[in-house]
């Protein structure tokens, strides 16, 4: 069973048009996005119009829950109050220029979804399995604690951007990284291929999982560009796409 996962796309149809196209070329049984399709970028509605036409499984980030649920913040702390004025640009962009049939796509996305293939049990969640919005960063102490109470195989998560795969004894954690945001210090999207193998039944051989991460080159300048040519977001965002960092 080959599973794409797609994570934190962050209103950005060109980054997203690029990485669906390689995964066409990539056999895989089937799409999950990790949540947070809008903010930050110019082009909520053809992100979440994308995802539809392809009936990709989606589950809610934190910033879906924002904007569908018309909450005034998207859940994250900025220490730094220019931060948080940047984010409220964006929350205030995102909500005039979601449709109203958009916002309640986003309002009926769960926050979990759970499946079984062979032998292997894998949990999607935004941040954690204990928040939508907490950050579980490579060997993070939140991470650790996480991974010691989970009842499933494999968790799969998105929200910091970063995508990696490391095991906590024999259960396995995997983040998505993100398409239209990353902070890998480039500004190619990525996202993972999770790759679970039968169980070999004359063998006896148990089933195995592989992770693939992957990078996809993409034009970052049109949406770079058409964050600057806004009248609402800050330019600032546009850096941030170009540099693929987190501030």
């Amino acid at each position: 069973m080959k599973i794409a996962v797609i994570s934190d796309i962050h209103s950005n149809i060109y980054a997203l048009e690029s990485v669906l196209e390689n995964i066409n070329k990539k056999d895989v049984d089937m799409i999950v996005c990790t949540g947070d399709l809008v903010g930050y970028g110019t082009r909520p509605n053809e992100v979440i119009e994308t995802l539809k036409k392809n009936k990709i499984l989606t589950i809610m980030g934190n910033y879906d829950d924002a904007i569908g649920n018309l909450k005034i913040a998207c859940g994250c702390a900025y220490p730094d109050p220019k931060d948080a004025q940047k984010a409220g640009l964006s929350m205030h962009f995102t909500s005039q220029t979601t449709t109203n049939e958009n916002k309640e796509y986003l309002r009926s996305l769960p926050k979990e979804l759970v499946f079984t293939f062979d032998n292997k049990t894998i949990r999607f969640v935004h941040g954690s399995t204990r928040l939508i919005n907490e950050y579980l960063k490579e060997n993070s102490k939140e991470a650790d604690e996480v991974m010691s109470e989970l009842v499933e195989d494999i968790l799969v998560c998105g929200h910091t951007h970063i995508p990696y795969a490391k095991y906590y004894g024999k259960k396995l954690l995997v983040n998505a990284g993100s398409v239209g945001k990353p902070k890998t210090n480039r500004p190619d999207a990525n996202y993972v291929i999770i790759d679970i193998k039968n169980e070999d039944e004359v063998s006896k051989i148990p089933s195995s999982v592989e992770v693939e991460i992957i990078e996809v080159k993409y034009d970052f300048e049109k949406i770079a560009k058409e964050i600057e040519e806004n009248k609402i977001l800050p330019n600032d965002f546009a850096r941030l796409i170009r540099e693929g960092i987190s501030k």
